[in-house]
């Protein structure tokens, strides 16, 4: 048998199943949030979070065997949160209007809890792949393609290639306006689109 592309970041134990069991996990890791948010890795432990949470040691390792499970759940949150708002993209009439349905959320996503996204950044670097998460990234990437195909938009040699430069861009800004601590939503979004547009127009026009 063939070995797995994926490694494992330490997956739940156990995948709830119940509202009740829903509702507990839901609380934990947004209390593993907090604690990152407010102690940084040097104060992230288990027993942080689950006093945090209210709960047990004994009720989180029903779910979480270990700290980078906590982060693993944490960072998927993120990214599916992230796929459901861009998801958006589809519905939109124009191009343009496309582009910032995906830039849009990930603007929010990093200024709203700014500390919180640069810490998983970081996490997200240092642990193994995860397959889940890379399959929502993949969502994303096909989401990008998707608009950058569309017929009112500027054409592009390999839509491809285009795809992962422009969610190069988006990432690469918006990271790095987190890390300065922008606060301006409105005007990082524009930035971004108009990095976006720039590439996409010289990319059509052989530039």
């Amino acid at each position: 048998m063939s070995e797995s592309p994926y490694k494992s970041r330490s997956s739940p134990r156990k995948a709830p199943r119940q509202a009740r069991s829903l509702a507990t996990v839901s609380v934990i890791v947004e209390a593993a949030a907090r604690i990152l948010e407010e102690r940084g890795h040097e104060g992230f432990s288990t027993n942080a979070v689950a006093e945090k949470a209210g709960v047990s040691i004994g009720s989180l390792y029903q779910y979480f065997p270990r700290k980078d499970a906590l982060i693993g759940a944490l960072i998927l949150r993120q990214t599916m949160s992230l796929i459901g708002d861009a998801e958006s993209a589809a519905g939109q009439q124009t191009g343009e209007e496309a582009l910032s349905a995906l830039i849009d959320p990930c603007v929010r996503q990093q200024l709203e809890r700014p500390a919180l996204a640069r810490l998983l950044d970081y996490e997200e670097a240092r642990l193994p792949l995860d397959a889940e998460t890379d399959r929502v990234k993949h969502r994303f990437l096909e989401l990008t393609r998707n608009t950058l195909a569309r017929p009112d938009m500027p054409p592009q040699p390999d839509t491809d290639i285009a795809a992962r430069d422009v969610v190069a861009i988006i990432k690469g800004m918006i990271d790095a306006a987190g890390e300065h601590g922008e606060e301006d939503r409105d005007g990082l979004a524009l930035r971004v689109r108009r990095a976006v547009l720039g590439y996409l127009r010289a990319s059509s026009e052989g530039g």
